[in-house]
């Protein structure tokens, strides 16, 4: 039986970026009853105000009665204090690894958006500081533990869909008002879409199809190879809305397509489509050789259990809803269960689900189930998706982070509950301690 009780020993915060998304991961973790915040950062004035009414002296204040810490605009002195027992870091995709790394080696264990990837060097150096460390940095993938993603990683893992051969996925959002207006909110967005061109956030459709494929356990990406568009939209929208950033020259393109090779031979295709009018969809598909799922319509076809059309049995489709619910992973059963009292959700509860199982990983000091290998993995993406445009969609090889670790490397030994590599129950692996968090909590 899963607990999500929250009945640890106080684990005790420095949170660096408090941004839009760093404020909604701050509201969340302080009204957990085993996390205080203790340090705040961020380097524009207006988001650390807004953190301090969140938390301290807003007439929703979720500390009104405590001692507010001071907040800082430079990471590094929350990095020197002697109360923190880990760090968050929710900054810009430019400064998260660097700051990361920092935390790092100062010797914490860290939690950290994710995005785009800056250098494959970037991407290298935080494996390695990761590892001479000591200490874990997960990717705060949410997307790992929404509802329907483990639903389908629990059908996978019990062979529904036969030995996987190929999966989709994309990140398909509609942000030209985002990106377009993100000189004025402060948003992190927009000068990689003016300047750069490839697979900007390639982590949220990549991240279950990992867990779904064993990649860096067992699997690895090969290659990757990556076509663009025309750019249009943004630049459209920029001169309907934006008059002053009209004359700007915008790199992005609307639809970048990017195709990965594995070395056990799935193919997995990854769609950016971020600039042109269209409802949200994460354009997910799993294929088998027993059958398949896809998002857009939520159909599913399983050969032998899909009643079919005689008459036109091509299209016999059914809805995967049932499916969904027959297979609904463990770890959401118990949230279900608990979410009315004591669960504050986020995306329909996936962001509380990532949030604690990395809160619980720093209590146990056992591996978190998302390790700087797939973070490493997962932003080279960006990385190599422009290179590869930039070469007429050239073939780039996707570097080992594991240094070949992952021929021989099982699943994550995380505490149960969390695995994102098996089902809690269904044979996962002890937690394998870490060490003691950096220091215990008062």
């Amino acid at each position: 039986m899963i607990d999500l009780r929250m009945k640890g020993p106080t684990v005790r915060l420095g949170v660096i970026g408090l941004g839009g998304r760093g404020r909604d991961h701050l509201r969340r973790l302080a009204a957990m009853p085993d996390v205080r915040i203790v340090a705040i950062c961020d380097n524009w004035q207006p988001h650390l105000d807004r953190a301090f009414a969140d938390l301290w002296t807003g007439p929703h204040a979720l500390y009104p009665k405590q001692r507010a810490p001071k907040g800082t605009p430079r990471y590094q002195d929350v990095l020197a204090r002697k109360d923190v027992d880990a760090i968050c870091v929710f900054t810009s995709w430019e400064t998260h690894m660097r700051i990361a790394m920092d935390a790092m080696l100062a010797g914490f264990p860290v939690c950290m958006e994710i995005g785009a990837g800056q250098s494959l060097e970037e991407c290298y150096e935080l494996c390695r500081t990761s590892e001479r460390s000591g200490m874990p940095v997960m990717p705060l993938e949410n997307c790992c533990y929404d509802r329907r993603e483990m639903a389908l990683l629990n059908m996978i893992k019990q062979g529904v869909f036969g030995e996987l051969v190929h999966c989709q996925g994309g990140y398909e959002h509609d942000l030209r008002d985002e990106v377009g207006n993100g000189d004025r909110t402060h948003h992190y967005r927009q000068p990689h879409f003016l300047l750069r061109n490839g697979e900007l956030y390639p982590t949220h459709e990549m991240g279950p199809i990992a867990k779904y494929l064993g990649i860096n356990r067992g699997n690895r990406i090969l290659t990757l190879s990556a076509m663009a568009s025309k750019a249009r939209g943004l630049h459209a929208w920029l001169e309907r809305n934006r008059p002053d950033l009209a004359g700007r020259q915008v790199n992005e393109a609307d639809v970048v397509t990017s195709m990965l090779k594995c070395a056990n031979g799935e193919t997995i295709l990854l769609t950016h489509d971020c600039t042109l009018p269209r409802p949200y969809s994460r354009g997910g598909r799993v294929q088998g050789v027993k059958g398949l799922w896809q998002e857009d319509g939520n159909l599913i076809y399983l050969e032998g259990r899909t009643k079919v059309d005689k008459n036109d049995w091509m299209h016999s489709f059914e809805s995967a809803a049932p499916y969904l619910s027959e297979y609904e992973h463990p770890l959401w059963k118990a949230y279900l269960e608990a979410e009315s009292k004591l669960v504050v959700g986020g995306h329909g509860g996936m962001d509380w689900l990532v949030e604690r199982a990395w809160i619980e990983s720093v209590q146990t000091g056992t591996e978190p189930p998302l390790d700087c290998y797939d973070a490493a993995t997962w932003m080279a993406i960006t990385v190599l998706s422009e290179q590869s445009i930039a070469m007429g969609g050239a073939p780039q090889a996707m570097p080992d982070f594991t240094r070949g670790a992952w021929l021989t490397r099982g699943p994550s030994r995380c505490v149960g509950a969390w695995t994102l590599d098996e089902i809690p129950g269904a044979g996962a692996p002890a937690p394998r301690r870490r060490k003691a968090p950096r220091k215990a909590a008062e």
